[in-house]
Formats: structure tokens, sequence, C-alpha cells
């Protein structure tokens, strides 16, 4: 019962603390408007909130945070360098499809914020079926070396945690 009428309660007090926050005041209007918006958003919202994350292997996690972030600042580097340095433009822009094994959809929203942060990658779309990426990258020369890139780094430790 209390599930139902409540089913996110910190999402309830986040959004209520935060209306506070925005209207700089806690006057008994916005006590009560801020319990309403609390209690009423995350009810009719219930069917946008992500499944249930299950993680299987916690370390893993570190590790993938620690490629992520060196892939980002070696690609940050490279965008750099193909900006400034037009003799090191070797290839153009492409898309490239990449097959996808994975399938839990909050890991399939990992990796899309993954690739999205990279520098040097534009736009991702994930396929309706969830089994095909495609990635807009701003230098691509052979894109299977990005696909194994994307599958090795990012994919199978995503497999590892969530799957």
């Amino acid at each position: 019962m209390i599930k139902r009428i409540l089913p996110a309660p910190l999402l309830s007090v986040a959004l209520f603390l935060l209306w506070l926050l925005l209207n700089h005041s806690v006057s008994a209007g916005h006590l009560l408007l801020g319990a309403i918006l609390g209690l009423v958003l995350p009810v009719l919202l219930r069917g946008l909130r992500p499944l249930p994350v299950r993680i299987r292997r916690p370390l893993t996690i570190l590790r993938l945070a620690l490629t992520v972030g060196i892939d980002t600042s070696v690609s940050n580097l490279m965008v750099v360098r193909f900006l400034l340095v037009k003799s090191y433009r070797r290839h153009g822009p492409a898309f490239v499809h990449i097959p996808l094994e994975l399938r839990d959809p909050n890991a399939l929203a990992v990796l899309a914020m993954i690739v999205c942060i990279t520098p040097g990658t534009s736009w991702a779309e994930l396929s309706r079926d969830r089994s095909m990426l495609l990635l807009h990258a701003l230098e691509v020369g052979d894109p299977q070396v990005l696909i194994n890139h994307i599958k090795t780094r990012y994919e199978r430790p995503l497999m590892e945690i969530f799957e």
C-alpha cells in the first residue's frame, strides 16, 4: 500500500527539497505545493523510471570508470590535434554501425552516455530492437577498429556489470 502511494521516497524528498530551494521560500503554500509535487510526480511518472539495477561485479565499475577517464583524456588530445593541425587529419568523419550483444536497458543507457561524452563522437542512436548502435565519429579510418574499441573497452565490461 505504501509503495503505491510513495513509489520512490528518495525522489519524493528530492522533489520537495528542490521545490523549496528553487522558490527560496518555506511558506505554508510552498511547503504544501512541494509536498504535492513530491507525492504526485513519482506516481504519474512511474512508467518512465528505469528498471531496477542489479550489479554483478562492482569492481568492474571502477575499471570501466578508469578506462572511460583515460579514453576521454586521450580523445580530447586527439580532437585538439585534429582541429588545430591540418596535416594530422588522416581520415574524415563517418557513421559506424556497431552490432551489440548488450541487452540490459540500464547498461545500454550507460553505453550511450559513454560514447556520447567521449570527444570525437557527436551522435549516437540505438536501433529499435537494441541490436545496433549507430555512432558518428569525427575521424574514422577503419570502422572495424572503432567497433572493436567500443565492444572490448565498454560493451564487455558493461555486460559483466549488468548481465
